[in-house]
């Protein structure tokens, strides 16, 4: 990244000295140490060394913290906003693997019996351990009330039988946090949480291919007998982890979609500026001025929906589920549109295997996707917009 898009300027004035500082830093090291030792692994699966990067650099320390009470979230919504941005514009496997560690171990921090968080952050705060979030089913992706893997009182515990797809960091992970069905016809009132280790009897998994390589697979859930100690909050009260969970992290799935657009909008302004055709610098056809010009004009304003969303959480205001999804809608949607205008300024070259471009166009398809798909934070947004009108009609 280059010093210009690092220093401070009115589009952070939102933001203290820290947070500015926290953005500066992030991007740097994601740049400049971690972006390199994560080009050796181009395989999809989980990079274990990176993990062990982050811990040194102190960013996992930035998701949770060890006090004399025991291990806490230690991470506001607008920094890990923050972080997730910096590491996004250096380094999208940097910044995923970092993402990951949050999602798979903030139902853990938040309902976790203490035993059971001592037994785990240590080793996932020190990159020795990866974490999973096992929510989407075969049959059951953004309607988080339609899971059906089942979970069956089995003495002091319960078995867990059926499947889950689409998990990242699976089937590799060391520990997952899953959510099934302990209660039947109660939709989102019968979920419960729990804590599986990836050597549990019974649990078995594969890796699935995506257009872009990520530690991604399908988990088999054969009888898996977990202990009640290893329920997460409290039986049939699931559904309320899954959901606190998703509502500290959507907001930042904008964040890395922001730190993409700001990295393919630095690649094309760069190019821009200093590529001639037609007795000129392309930066000088309004075609391609303006086009970029509208662009970073709505990657800006839907970074400052991403901010204002987590300050919304950070401020304690309930629920944050509108604000969320208009953040995620905003940043998801805007993120594939300017990596497609950064594509367009550069031609052909954009598009050749291993160039920033070619990898980010395959990496910011997946975030429209994936914590509710646009559709989804769409009908969000429409029951925020409607809600208590109409209703004596």
């Amino acid at each position: 990244m280059s010093e210009a898009a690092a220093a401070p300027s009115p589009l952070d004035a939102h933001l203290d000295e820290g947070q500015r500082a926290l953005l500066a830093e992030t991007a740097s090291l994601a740049a400049g140490t971690l972006a390199p030792l994560a080009a050796a692994n181009e395989e999809g699966t989980i990079d274990r060394p990176l993990l062990r990067a982050l811990a040194e650099h102190g960013l996992l320390g930035r998701l949770f913290t060890e006090t004399e009470a025991g291990w806490r979230p230690d991470v506001s919504a607008l920094d890990l906003c923050l972080i997730r941005e910096g590491l996004a514009r250096g380094s999208t496997a940097a910044e995923t693997a970092f993402a990951l560690q949050g999602l798979g171990t903030f139902p853990l921090l938040q309902s976790g019996r203490p035993e059971l968080v001592a037994e785990w952050l240590p080793r996932i705060a020190a990159g020795e351990a990866a974490a999973g979030f096992a929510l989407t089913e075969p049959q059951a992706g953004s309607d988080v009330a339609s899971l059906a893997l089942r979970a069956e009182p089995d003495g002091d515990g319960h078995r867990l039988s059926g499947e889950k797809i689409w998990i990242s960091n699976a089937p590799e992970a060391d520990v997952y946090s899953v959510f099934a069905r302990t209660s039947e016809g109660a939709g989102a009132r019968g979920l419960t949480a729990f804590l599986v280790p990836r050597d549990s009897d019974g649990l078995g998994g594969e890796a699935l291919e995506l257009l872009s390589p990520h530690p991604i697979g399908r988990l088999v859930f054969d009888g898996v007998w977990v202990p009640a100690e290893n329920v997460l909050g409290e039986v049939d009260r699931g559904f309320a982890v899954a959901m606190l969970t998703l509502d500290m992290f959507r907001p930042s799935v904008g964040a890395f979609a922001i730190g993409m657009s700001l990295a393919a909008l630095d690649a094309a302004a760069e190019h821009a500026a200093e590529r001639r055709a037609f007795g000129g610098r392309l930066k000088d056809f309004q075609a391609v001025s303006h086009r970029l010009a509208d662009v970073f004009a709505r990657v800006h304003g839907a970074r400052l929906a991403v901010h204002h969303a987590a300050r919304a959480y950070d401020a304690g205001l309930r629920p944050v589920t509108q604000v969320a999804a208009i953040a995620k809608l905003l940043a998801t949607e805007v993120a594939q549109e300017a990596v497609d205008a950064a594509i367009q300024v550069h031609g052909a070259q954009g598009l050749q295997r291993g160039h920033l471009l070619e990898h980010l166009y395959r990496e910011v398809r997946a975030p429209r996707i994936y914590e509710g798909a646009s559709e989804i934070q769409r009908e969000l947004i429409a029951r925020g917009l409607f809600a208590g009108r109409g209703e004596a009609a």
